[in-house]
């Protein structure tokens, strides 16, 4: 299996890292734990999830996610075969948000306690906290990082503008820099990585690690119509990317998958992996029927001429820093 540095954190990681989200929300533990050894065992070792995850779903209250994962290190004694991300800062209830030093050192905690582990490889800002000043969040991972609870950090949700300021933070006071970035990014949302961020983390050698990389199951083929979009719990989430471009880069994945025998989403993860800039998209399964999707869409080589077929069909034009149709 081939592997990719992450940035300068000094790891190095398969093309593919797997998705958290759905852990405790459409995925239960003993189907968590089927898809966390398969994904393994075929040679991949890059697992994301939050400390928020899968708080928007009907009972749960966040840390379901974590939890899943840390039983299954746990039980599978694992630990030292993956690199467990995670994240902190999105709102998981009353004064328990944010970057401030106090509640990054009080979350770290939490998630390993969740987690099962003396130590998270990965631990990720959720988004910018533009009222806590960086040098104020960036003490609090220097912190976890000497205490040995934290390998690595990086970044997620952040513009351009406010992870150069980081890095400049870093780099000047002789603080941790975020070695990676997780920015939305796939086919049909191509416009705020590529604009600003990608050029920076380029320049700068960090990681990238995006997330929607299937645009919540719109690039799978699965959705023709509204009516399609109560399928899934995650049809909510696709109903924006409905119009002339969404099914124009539908159509594309359809054709280029069919001269392959492939399947779309395979065909879309596979673009993902040959961008340079990216290290790994990062993708979820509910069953072991579409982890096996994903593991495919890593053997999958797209030769120039039909990336660039896929690069016109999702072709954009940028209107107050949003997609447009072109």
């Amino acid at each position: 299996m081939e592997k990719r540095k992450l940035g300068n954190s000094g790891f190095e990681v398969a093309p593919l890292a797997l998705g958290g989200n759905v852990f405790g929300w459409t995925v239960d533990e003993p189907t968590g734990f089927k898809l966390l050894d398969a994904f393994v065992d075929a040679g991949f070792n890059l697992i994301d999830t939050a400390d928020v995850y899968p708080k928007w779903a009907s009972g749960c209250q966040g840390g379901e996610s974590e939890t899943l994962i840390g039983k299954w290190l746990d039980r599978r004694g694992r630990r030292d075969d993956v690199i467990i991300a995670t994240k902190v800062g999105m709102e998981m209830g009353p004064d328990r948000k944010g970057l401030s030093k106090a509640y990054i050192l009080r979350s770290a905690e939490d998630s390993l306690r969740r987690l099962q582990t003396d130590h998270i490889d990965l631990y990720q800002s959720h988004r910018d906290a533009p009222d806590t000043p960086l040098e104020e969040t960036l003490t609090a991972y220097d912190q976890l990082i000497r205490e040995g609870k934290v390998r690595a950090i990086g970044a997620s949700n952040y513009s351009a503008e406010r992870l150069a300021k980081a890095l400049e933070v870093s780099e000047k006071n002789g603080l941790p820099r975020y070695e990676s970035l997780q920015p939305e990014y796939s086919l049909v949302e191509r416009a705020g990585y590529e604009a600003e961020l990608e050029p920076l983390c380029q320049e700068k050698h960090l990681g990238v690690i995006g997330y929607f990389s299937l645009a919540s199951g719109f690039l799978t083929g699965k959705y023709h119509s509204e009516a399609d979009l109560e399928k899934s719990p995650r049809g909510q989430f696709v109903k924006k990317y409905m119009n002339e471009r969404g099914f124009r880069i539908v159509a594309a994945l359809d054709e280029v998958a069919k001269q392959l025998n492939s399947t779309p989403s395979r065909v879309a993860l596979a673009w993902l992996i040959a961008r340079p800039s990216v290290t790994a998209p990062i993708a979820s399964a509910r069953t072991l029927g579409q982890l096996n999707d994903l593991v495919e869409a890593t053997r999958l080589e797209l030769d120039a001429s039909t990336i660039e077929h896929l690069n016109q069909a999702s072709a954009y034009t940028t209107s107050a820093g949003r997609e447009q149709i072109s």
